[in-house]
């Protein structure tokens, strides 16, 4: 909203307003008023929720330190969401398709990560939101997701030409647009990492499929992913600061991402694909990671309040939106590798277990507990230090994805 008050002004020459032309400085007030609101609305919603006793009702592991985690305020994703939203509407462009897709992605992955909290806590059912439904409504947004990101006209690749290309240079230039030739093109592409010719067509991936149903595959994979990453950060958070840290660090990694390819400049430079008006994802990312690290305000070890389905649901979400934005998806085996092997994890055990009970009539185990993360406190290892250890290698993954720019 305020972009298009100080575009306004800036058209009626007031000093100072055209700062908001810049993604850079809308970017970097998003996470500031982000990381503001997380911090203070934080502590007024933990209050809140500890008058109404709006607790955790924890489940008996045998894990060290788990039971006097019990009434600790959950639903906490409200402050990521508010975090989120509020310097979204304030700072971007809400014409925007790719903010308007992140927008409704929010809003509908915390709504039943919502409802899935409130019947766990306030129905005192421990199951909470039946696992159906709760696959019922990521299949849904990723209908809508892969829909928007193939059919919306906004939605394409620009495709510069060679003399355009060779005069282009990094000079930070906004109107550059305007000064090369160019055609916009609807494109099924996306990155491969690691590949000399890194990039892979949909339409291409079933050659015996005719074209006029690649839409079919690609809407599939959206879903797919969608869910797995949502469910990933799900099973993620369950210590304190896990889900949380590992997605701001995604959450900047992406927004790298975005604004390296919402640029002709660097997009040419380091031969990625440009895509137009990609930039003001930016202000969404940077306002994600704006949340995340405000969170962890309250949710670093000792924990004042847990996100919730609320919060772990959303943030898998939106990861997982805007590696489709930026044409990055096939990453993600890359960059939310946490997410990724914590998933796998409960997958391998609870097969092998089954397997094992069938054959010998006994069922046995991969890890001393599932997800992974709990395996690890079951060795006997400090959740601080798990944590930490975890962060790391989301570090180290994020760096190998941005390296994956120039190594191919």
């Amino acid at each position: 909203m305020l972009y298009y008050l100080f575009d306004y002004l800036n058209s009626m020459d007031i000093p100072g307003a055209g700062v908001f032309q810049y993604i850079s400085f809308r970017a970097g007030m998003a996470a500031f008023l982000s990381l503001l609101i997380t911090i203070t609305f934080g502590k007024n919603l933990i209050n809140y929720l500890r008058r109404k006793q709006v607790g955790e009702d924890i489940r008996d592991l045998g894990l060290e330190g788990q039971i006097q985690k019990k009434g600790t305020p959950t639903m906490g994703g409200i402050i990521i969401i508010t975090a989120i939203l509020v310097p979204t509407l304030l700072f971007a462009k809400l014409d925007n398709v790719y903010v308007i897709l992140l927008i409704v992605t929010t809003v509908w992955l915390g709504t039943i990560g919502f409802l899935d909290d409130y019947i766990k806590v306030f129905r005192k059912n421990k199951e909470g939101l039946a696992g159906r439904f709760k696959i019922i409504g990521q299949v849904t947004i990723g209908l809508v997701v892969g829909f928007a990101l193939y059919f919306n006209d906004s939605v394409v690749v620009r495709e510069v030409s060679p003399a355009s290309l060779a005069s282009i240079e990094i000079e930070g230039l906004q109107d550059l647009d305007e000064k090369i030739e160019y055609k916009d093109v609807k494109s099924t592409k996306t990155t491969v990492p690691f590949l000399k010719n890194n990039e892979l067509d949909y339409s291409k991936v079933f050659p015996f499929i005719p074209q006029e149903y690649t839409w079919v595959i690609y809407v599939l994979v959206v879903i797919l992913i969608i869910t797995g990453i949502s469910n990933g950060a799900n099973l993620t958070d369950g210590i304190d600061g896990l889900a949380a840290g590992v997605s701001g660090i995604i959450g900047l990694t992406l927004a790298i991402l975005a604004y390296l390819s919402g640029r002709i400049d660097f997009s040419s430079y380091l031969n990625i694909m440009y895509i137009p008006n990609l930039g003001e994802l930016v202000i969404f990312c940077t306002a994600f990671v704006g949340a995340c690290l405000g969170f962890l305000w309250y949710n670093a070890y000792p924990a004042q309040v847990f996100m919730g389905d609320t919060g772990s649901l959303t943030l898998g979400g939106i990861i997982a939106v805007v590696a489709f934005a930026v044409k990055k998806e096939l990453l993600i085996p890359v960059l939310c590798g946490i997410f990724i092997v914590e998933n796998l994890s409960v997958i391998l055990q609870v097969s092998y277990f089954k397997y094992t009970k069938k054959k010998y009539g006994e069922g046995r185990r991969i890890f001393k507990m599932s997800p992974l993360h709990h395996h690890y406190q079951k060795s006997n290892i400090h959740e601080a230090k798990i944590v930490t250890r975890f962060w790391i290698v989301g570090i180290l993954l994020a760096i190998l994805t941005l390296a994956t720019l120039k190594l191919r």
